[in-house]
């Protein structure tokens, strides 16, 4: 048997080995399982357009692929099918969880494609190759995309592309980590159950596997290549020895903390220790990114000032037509170091909905919001006067929502770490904005706080860059608003 892999505690904080199933790209960690399915889609899209042409062109192909820059536009075409991957959700987690979504989303995704290349050839023709290229490829590409799939989705879910993972913790951050990475079958863990001092006990369904002086005998019998510590009480518990034994035989060693953050794109808040804050990597704010961050938010605001003045002045005379009352609204919200601002949006209530100017959180359906607000929320129009905040330095385009003060004073109160998010300036979105759905209850701050958590300790200008690209879909599908 090839010698195991553990993944243990460590207070300065570690990488996942170079084998695993997660890669971080531009400071996010994605499953590497998305990655390589991305990656050999556009090799069989790239492979169907060039075997189109051969067969389009046969001895003159050469002339196709050198003269007439074949090559360059066999690229362009296969960019414009990521490009609809994308949108249409095909390498995202839900996308794994079963045969039905997979079909759904990859006809989406190829009913997207021919449409973005049907509009691109009529426009600009000479990017793409020619129409009977186009047309051979595409039924070429869905053929070998369908067979690729169905292999695919089979490996994923079934042993070969899967870790074996042992779970060595006790009560409920063990529970809990196992619940977690075992909605994320993407990332290629396989539970096979747990290591407790305490016994048997309800881990979410996993097997009880012994205690943890039979670590090593465990991880031998049940062909373990990973362990995962999730121990809420290390001291005079954890199995020094025996893991010690296990990494002089090259075994690498992770804490729980770290594979949840990897994993799930968010921190354990929970569960978080003050040291993992203070001797985890990052949390530390680069002054370049600072300044580029600056350099971005003023040449970025006052462009989409000039280029949406226009669509904000028929906003603004719209609102004032729809319901009486003032066109903007002028807020109270929270910024860097917890000091207050006025936030600028357009008013999608109706006047006087908020008459003790606590403007507690929106519903689906909410009574309070006008027939156009509704609209202007789903849109996102109603958060164009958030550019004039962005010019004069009070937020920026990517960080944590800024919320009103009265409901930062209550989650300070009830959620540990939760003023750790004032530490830069807010944003219009962020990384909680784009990685999940409206804040409602306590439960949900609780989440949005460990994706705001995670986009601090690893904040970069790549990583806002990826934000700003998932706020785009966002926009597009016009998803995210109440």
């Amino acid at each position: 048997m090839p010698a195991p892999t553990i993944l243990a505690c460590s207070d300065q904080g570690i990488h996942l080995p170079e084998g695993q199933a997660l890669r971080r790209v531009l400071n996010a960690f994605f499953p590497g399982s998305s990655l390589m399915l991305g990656a050999t889609n556009a090799i069989l899209v790239s492979a169907a357009l060039a075997a189109a042409a051969l067969l389009t062109f046969g001895r003159d192909a050469d002339l196709f692929f050198t003269y007439y820059a074949g090559t360059l536009r066999i690229g362009v075409a296969t960019a414009l099918f990521l490009v609809s991957t994308y949108y249409a959700g095909l390498l995202e987690v839900e996308s794994f969880a079963s045969y039905r979504v997979v079909w759904t989303r990859l006809i989406q995704s190829l009913g997207l494609w021919v449409l973005m290349l049907a509009t691109l050839n009529y426009a600009w023709p000479q990017i793409l190759p020619g129409l009977r290229v186009l047309m051979a490829g595409i039924c070429l590409a869905a053929l070998l995309l369908f067979l690729w799939h169905r292999i695919f989705f089979s490996a994923v879910h079934g042993e070969r592309l899967t870790e074996r993972t042992l779970v060595l913790g006790d009560g409920l951050w063990a529970s809990n980590l196992a619940y977690e990475l075992g909605k994320r079958r993407d990332v290629g863990i396989s539970l096979v159950g747990y290591v407790d001092t305490l016994g048997p006990s309800s881990r979410n369904g996993l097997r009880y596997l012994g205690t943890p002086d039979q670590l090593t005998e465990v991880v031998s019998r049940e062909s373990v290549d990973h362990i995962v510590v999730a121990m809420s009480e290390r001291r005079g518990r954890l199995p020094v020895d025996e893991l010690l034994s296990l990494k002089k035989k090259g075994v690498q060693v992770l804490e729980g903390t770290d594979l949840y953050e990897n994993a799930m794109g968010r921190v354990p808040v929970q569960w978080l220790k003050t040291s993992w804050l203070l001797f985890s990597p990052g949390f530390s704010i680069p002054r370049s990114v600072l300044t580029h961050k600056r350099a971005a938010a003023i040449l970025g605001s006052a462009l989409g000032l000039v280029l949406t003045g226009p669509l904000m002045a028929l906003a603004a005379l719209a609102i004032k037509l729809d319901s009486p009352g003032p066109v903007l609204l002028r807020q109270d919200r929270v910024g860097l170091e917890g000091k207050t601002f006025k936030l600028f949006k357009f008013r999608t209530m109706y006047h006087g909905a908020e008459k003790d100017r606590s403007f507690s959180p929106t519903q689906a359906g909410d009574p309070r919001v006008t027939r156009l607000g509704r609209w202007l929320r789903v849109t996102h129009i109603d958060e164009l006067p958030q550019l004039y905040n962005i010019l004069r330095g009070d937020m920026c385009f990517v960080g944590p929502r800024p919320f009103v003060p009265w409901q930062e004073e209550l989650l300070v109160n009830q959620i540990p770490f939760y003023s750790q998010r004032w530490a830069i300036k807010p944003g219009a979105t962020g990384w909680a904005q784009v990685s999940r759905g409206y804040c409602a209850t306590l439960q949900d701050n609780v989440e949005k706080l460990e994706y705001d958590l995670f986009y601090i300790k690893n904040l970069s200008f790549a990583l806002d860059l990826l934000i700003l690209f998932k706020t785009t879909k966002i926009l597009l599908l016009g998803r995210g608003a109440q």
